[in-house]
């Protein structure tokens, strides 16, 4: 059986699931669409949470930023997982036990100001929208490779199956089909590393095989340093980057994480007060399971990388154009160059393709001494790392097609969620909300699958002409996050803020932050060029994917000024505050 055939199967298979799943849990009233009923296990919820979670980002790009960085991206593993802490003591419980359906609808009624509300809304659609282009981007990318289709193809048919079992199933159908997603992806992601860590050092476990021994009987990680060292890359495991920049971006992703709505409305769908925070800590558990083996990927991709363009060593000579072209070794990388992200050139007609790196002044010396004419692997997309490395390693064929069907769980699970936020802010917080406040349960329920439906076609038609500034990072989205929700949130439970002081604290943040952003990375279009520019940073070294603590700090320092010079908030919204609070409500949460 061939691959695209193996690769089919197991696509459609995942698929036949998630759609089985939705019809089976189909969403019959608005508690079930946007809560999934109030009624999902903690276990459940975690796994949910997980797959929610762990999108393209991670699945895809995470262990490829890890691979050609090293040390300095552990920095996505600690904020992100920490977002998950913060969530777990400071927000899931109380936000739980306040009874809502959604973000907004909570900062609405603690600020009691429809003005909130809505910039609450609007700050969730910035976010999300940005957010959900990556994940149907990946879809177009993953299905492009695997299935042999277009992009524009690929997107279309994941857009289908997301309609399939997110517009009828709602938070109910999604939270099951993320179940099976997180299973899909799970094994998907630790199989291959399984594999790879047995085939380099012996353990089946990744995460210990990194700190193992090779074959020569080198710790693998020492091996990687000299091996890149030598090329003239930086060493791996260390530290090259500026650190104060490093922590703020930590803590941008954190508290970004811990803002992001589809994560933060997983935690509704739970009986109690208890299990939102329960939901928490098995969710880290099960993205630990993820997160604790990427830095394995990352780090024994780069190696097996590394030595098939040096197989001889990296003082000897280069892999021959004639080697890649037989040897079945590297199928692999005639099969990506056809997707467009990988690609090679032998610039200096000698036969060989010499991987380094060109501005470093030692291998500068030994290119003129040899006659090279600059690195010859001219593209390398870091997110077909983790897509490929089962082809680098020469895995079985099965094990191939798994981890297409886990690359689309990830990206698909997380769409999901995104659009469900989406379409519950559109439905609940703008029509019910603001629009119609007498609008009927079945009324709101059709509204939410119409928004549903509208929020899948726009995310698909950008996802196919994606923005400049969306196409480049998934900043925009935590940093949005970082600086508007998150703020609001923890004032909203832990402070008597007032409502004049949320709303200017989270405009200021939000606009601050988007102001920055884009300053910074030059997105703003210049017609005469028809580019998009960089920019330095603005305020000293800090880097737009770092700036969502800044604005934070921005929102923070607003809200409590403004809320200072105007009225204090009124006696019931005190006792409100108050009664959240209280530890009392680890026993069955107030519901809707």
């Amino acid at each position: 059986m061939d691959q695209f055939t193996i690769n089919l199967l197991f696509v459609g298979a995942s698929f036949a699931l998630y759609i089985g799943i939705a019809i089976w849990a189909r969403a019959g009233s608005t508690s079930e669409f946007y809560a999934a009923g109030r009624g999902i296990h903690p276990v459940t919820n975690g796994m949910a949470t997980a797959a929610d979670w762990m999108s393209a980002a991670s699945f895809i790009s995470m262990a490829g930023l890890i691979a050609f960085t090293g040390y300095d991206n552990s920095t996505y593993l600690m904020g992100w997982t920490g977002g998950y802490v913060l969530l777990a003591l400071l927000l899931a419980p109380y936000l739980r036990k306040f009874g809502k359906y959604t973000v907004s609808e909570f900062i609405g009624d603690r600020f009691y100001s429809p003005t909130a509300r809505m910039v609450a809304v609007i700050s969730l659609l910035v976010a999300s929208l940005t957010y959900v282009i990556g994940q149907m981007t990946g879809v177009g990318v993953a299905f492009g490779r695997f299935l042999e289709v277009s992009n524009t193809a690929g997107l279309l048919i994941g857009a289908c199956v997301v309609f399939a079992y997110a517009v009828f199933g709602g938070m109910k159908g999604v939270t099951y089909t993320q179940v099976a997603q997180y299973v899909v992806l799970i094994m998907a992601y630790t199989i291959p590393a399984v594999f790879i860590s047995l085939q380099l050092t012996g353990n089946p476990i990744p995460g210990l095989g990194l700190f193992g021994n090779v074959e020569s009987g080198e710790p693998l990680l020492q091996k990687l340093d000299q091996i890149v060292a030598e090329l003239g890359f930086r060493e791996y495991t260390a530290h090259h980057g500026d650190t104060f920049n490093m922590v703020l971006f930590t803590l941008s992703l954190m508290i970004g994480t811990a803002g992001l709505p589809h994560v933060i409305m997983r935690f509704f769908t739970v009986p109690r007060v208890a299990d939102a925070r329960w939901s928490a800590g098995w969710a880290l558990v099960f993205i630990a399971l993820l997160y604790l083996t990427a830095p394995a990927v990352g780090a024994m991709a780069r190696l097996n990388i590394t030595e098939q363009f040096w197989p001889n060593g990296t003082s000897g000579e280069a892999v021959s154009v004639e080697t890649i072209a037989t040897d079945p070794a590297y199928d692999w990388m005639a099969t990506w160059q056809q997707t467009g992200l990988l690609g090679w050139e032998d610039k200096n007609n000698d036969g060989r393709i010499q991987y380094y790196n060109d501005a470093s002044p030692a291998m500068q010396e030994r290119a003129e001494a040899e006659g090279w004419e600059g690195n010859e692997l001219t593209n390398f997309n870091r997110d077909i790392l983790v897509l490929a490395n089962p082809e680098i390693a020469n895995l079985p064929s099965w094990v191939i097609g798994l981890v297409a069907a886990g690359g689309l769980a990830a990206a698909l699970s997380t769409a999901a969620g995104l659009l469900l936020a989406i379409s519950s802010a559109v439905s609940h917080d703008l029509i019910k909300g603001q629009l119609n406040p007498a609008i009927s349960e079945k009324g709101e329920l059709l509204s939410a699958r119409i928004a549903m439906a509208v929020a899948i076609a726009v995310a698909t038609y950008l996802g196919l002409n994606p923005p400049g500034f969306a196409a480049q990072t998934v900043a925009l989205a935590f940093g949005l996050a970082a600086a508007s929700i998150f703020p609001a949130l923890m004032m909203g439970i832990f402070t008597k803020v007032n409502n004049k002081g949320a709303v200017a604290g989270m405009l200021a943040g939000l606009i601050v932050t988007l102001v920055y952003i884009f300053l910074h990375k030059g997105w703003f279009f210049i017609p005469d060029t028809n580019s998009f520019t960089d920019a330095d940073p603005l305020l000293g070294t800090v880097q737009s994917t770092s700036f969502g603590a800044v604005g934070a700090l921005i929102n923070f320092a607003v809200a409590f000024t403004v809320s200072k010079m105007t009225a204090a908030i009124p006696q019931e919204i005190e006792e409100l505050v108050e009664s959240v609070r209280v530890p009392r409500g680890a026993g069955v949460a107030q519901d809707h």
